[in-house]
């Protein structure tokens, strides 16, 4: 019922405003302060320890080899530019990553890696099944309830300069589940499950966003155990070691300060305060996790939520980075050293725990950055962000570290996706895939290896957002957006950033490409739920930008 009646003051505000009966109040701050009274919250309780389920306490005497630990780190909205590995870094270079730098050092780096799309959760789909969307329907991102109107109806009452406004469809709307049903489908087979069967214990701490209802949730998915962010915030906005900022010229970052909560939940149970910060949060009961399993395989899913909005540091981080202007990119950039400090600690503590040679570690991000953040070098030299499926918003970092396998210093120049973690995970640890289930992606393990090669049908990546789909086959890749009945096409051997559309000049190629996306299209399901928001994102500059006629931009369904 209080949701409900929430719902209906939410309509009711938004009327009163679009009849200007309170155009002397400000319309998005009314519509915020609505947002952050949005029904009843689920009572947050203070912090508990986690009793995490405790393996043998001495390894079983096998015979032969134990298969490999596996720990999978996830981060989330990475710009490939954030890490010192590839040359880069945060502000000029002032904040490396080390310790993600080492990881990829001793391992095996992806040089052409790419998302399974340019928003997180069909990736994270993807990643966890080795399906693209067309096997799963999992299509698009999922929102908490109420996001998409009231982004549109914020950004959308912004200085545009032109841009077009932002489209909201309240009968696609309608038509879709709730959130918490909005999920991958329970018949799905993921990694975790193929694990399981194969004796893994395995566990997943942080954002998940596969959906939270019977099914979909992720001990209904093959985990063993879940330690869930609940919401969104990493610290609580007044904590007094917390510094925030705020992002004035973003809808998303606007709703998500009015709606988030600290928060999180461990196998599906209430929600209680994590206890710290949640980069270092996750971190601390990962350590514990790998103690307790230290004597039989585990699976270890850690899904962090840096440096996703709303952006937060700890003051420690903020002071370290030292003084970094804007304010927004000290605090991101703080942010980056939480996260290669996680990375550090969970390689430190497999080494303390003897269990470091025999332990696979893949470190990679959801997409690439988003413009939204109003941070121009995050995706450097690549154009494009989060939301938008050019290189800079699906070139992502994918490195691989097993020492007993894996030759440190291994490069592999062949493209490579999401789709190809879960059959490359399955094949680490000897598990089967599941019969009748057609699996997209490819084993990398014997090109990280230097054992073989990696050959794919037509040599095709395939990504697709309703009417904006992609493929990139050998070095040409072409995207097309059935909106604006506009395609993009780039040689990307001679051309990596995507300067130079081709579309009008190799025709030829342009129609064999087509085909490929056709072909790819053809037989698929339908997505699970209707997309409800069209967004158009400029591709040359970030949100905090002002749009002149011309710019590029494109239009994202979700």
């Amino acid at each position: 019922m209080g949701k409900r009646v929430a719902i209906i003051g939410l309509a009711v505000v938004i009327g009163l405003v679009g009849l200007g009966l309170l155009g002397w109040m400000n319309r998005s701050a009314l519509i915020l302060f609505a947002v952050s009274n949005f029904g009843p919250d689920p009572e947050i309780a203070e912090t508990r320890a986690i009793e995490w389920q405790q393996g043998p306490a001495a390894s079983p005497d096998l015979q032969g080899e134990r298969p490999p630990n596996i720990v999978f780190i996830l981060l989330d909205d990475l710009g490939i530019n954030d890490l010192s590995t590839f040359g880069g870094g945060v502000a000029d270079g002032r904040v490396p990553t080390p310790h993600i730098d080492r990881l990829a050092a001793e391992g095996a780096i992806f040089t052409q890696a790419y998302s399974g799309t340019g928003t997180c959760a069909p990736s994270r789909a993807m990643l966890m099944t080795g399906r693209y969307p067309t096997r799963t329907g999992f299509e698009f991102t999922p929102v908490p309830p109420g996001m998409g109107r009231v982004v549109s109806l914020v950004g959308n009452a912004m200085e545009r300069g032109g841009l077009p406004d932002i489209d909201y469809d309240a009968e696609r709307a309608a038509l879709s589940p709730d959130y918490e049903g909005q999920g991958l489908p329970g018949d799905e087979v993921t990694i975790a499950e193929m694990l399981k069967a194969q004796g893994y214990h395995t566990v997943h701490i942080g954002k998940w966003h596969l959906g939270r209802g019977e099914t979909s949730r992720p001990t209904a998915q093959g985990f063993d155990e879940s330690l869930l962010m609940a919401s969104g915030l990493f610290l609580q906005e007044d904590d007094p070691d917390v510094v925030n900022a705020r992002l004035d010229f973003d809808p998303i970052d606007k709703f998500l300060w009015a709606r988030m909560r600290y928060a999180a939940s461990y196998n599906s149970g209430d929600w209680f305060r994590p206890g710290g910060y949640l980069t270092d949060y996750w971190t601390d009961e990962s350590l514990k996790v790998i103690e307790a399993n230290r004597h039989r395989p585990f699976f270890l899913y850690l899904a962090h939520w840096g440096v996703h909005t709303p952006l937060q540091a700890t003051r420690e981080d903020y002071d370290a980075v030292g003084d970094i202007e804007p304010h927004r990119l000290r605090v991101y950039a703080a942010m980056l050293r939480a996260l290669d400090r996680s990375v550090g600690r969970i390689m430190q503590k497999l080494k303390e725990e003897g269990l470091d040679d025999n332990t696979l570690i893949v470190l990679s991000s959801d997409n690439g950055g988003a413009g939204y953040v109003g941070l121009p070098e995050i995706n450097a030299p690549y154009r494009g962000w989060k939301i938008t499926l050019f290189e800079g918003g699906i070139r992502v970092p994918l490195f691989m570290r097993w020492p007993q396998r894996i030759a440190p210093g291994t490069q592999v120049e062949t493209p490579v996706a999401h789709i190809d973690v879960t059959p490359t995970l399955a094949a680490a640890a000897g598990a089967a895939l599941p019969d009748g289930v057609a699996i997209d992606g490819l084993n990398l393990l014997p090109a990280a290896a230097g054992e073989a090669g990696i050959s794919r049908p037509d040599d095709a990546i395939f990504w697709q957002s309703g009417y904006y789909r992609v493929v990139r086959a050998g070095d040409w890749k072409l995207q097309y957006n059935g909106r604006q009945d506009r395609a993009w096409l780039y040689n990307l051997a001679t051309d990596p950033t995507e300067q130079t559309n081709l579309a009008d000049i190799e025709t030829s190629k342009r129609e064999e490409l087509m085909a490929l996306l056709d072909a790819h299209q053809a037989g698929a399901r339908d997505p699970l739920y209707p997309y409800t928001l069209e967004s158009p994102i400029m591709i040359d500059k970030t949100l905090a930008e002002t749009y002149a006629p011309g710019d590029d931009y494109v239009y994202w369904p979700n």
